[in-house]
């Protein structure tokens, strides 16, 4: 059985930070996994903007909720789906996910969660397991899975490198430059191309 497992946050929706950054009028919030290769880094620096300017998860979801999947992706998973499994493997959280994949038609995520306080305050995050993309891959080969990966940023790296095949889609300049190997493709009908092949 073959399986297709991809990123979610500038693969199939636009990254949600950069939004967020966007709404409130805060650049530092524009900081995402293609600048930092440090999850925990990048997560702890965020958590303290939001206390440093007293925001909170509500302020977050709202954004969320008036944001639409990219141009196409919805064909684009349709499409997969037709023929095989999709998973969405993502280090974003139960709480900004859910009406992102509602408007995705509600494909299977792995993610993360958020630890929240009563009055909204994000407190900290709960990884749902170390380098989970990576273990997850590794999990459905153990099953006897052919895995095609495909991601955008430095977190996607373990999953693409332990795919049966994989691509970076789109990826920055920056990854691209230092990780000549992998192949890149910059658009869905592209990236469908390559899943074709995989699947045939």
């Amino acid at each position: 059985m073959k399986i297709v497992c991809l990123d979610l946050e500038g693969v199939l929706v636009p990254e949600i930070w950069i939004a967020f950054s966007e709404a409130v009028g805060i650049p530092e919030f524009r900081r995402t996994t293609r600048d930092e290769p440090d999850y925990d880094k990048l997560m702890k620096f965020r958590l303290d903007l939001l206390k440093k300017n007293n925001l909170k998860l509500p302020d977050i979801q709202k954004v969320i909720g008036s944001m639409e999947p990219l141009p196409g992706a919805l064909d684009f998973t349709q499409k997969i789906k037709e023929k095989t499994q999709l998973v969405i493997l993502s280090d974003t959280y139960e709480e900004f996910a859910r009406p992102l994949m509602k408007k995705l038609q509600w494909p299977t995520l792995f993610c993360n969660s958020l630890e929240v306080a009563d009055d909204g305050e994000i407190k900290g995050y709960k990884l749902r397991q170390k380098e989970g993309k990576k273990h997850a891959v590794e999990a459905f080969k153990k099953l006897n899975m052919k895995v095609f990966a495909a991601g955008d940023s430095f977190n996607d790296l373990s999953l693409i490198q332990g795919a049966d095949f994989g691509c970076l889609f789109p990826a920055p300049h920056s990854i691209k430059k230092t990780h000549p190997h992998i192949p890149c493709v910059d658009t869905f009908d592209a990236l469908l191309e390559k899943i074709n092949s995989f699947l045939n």
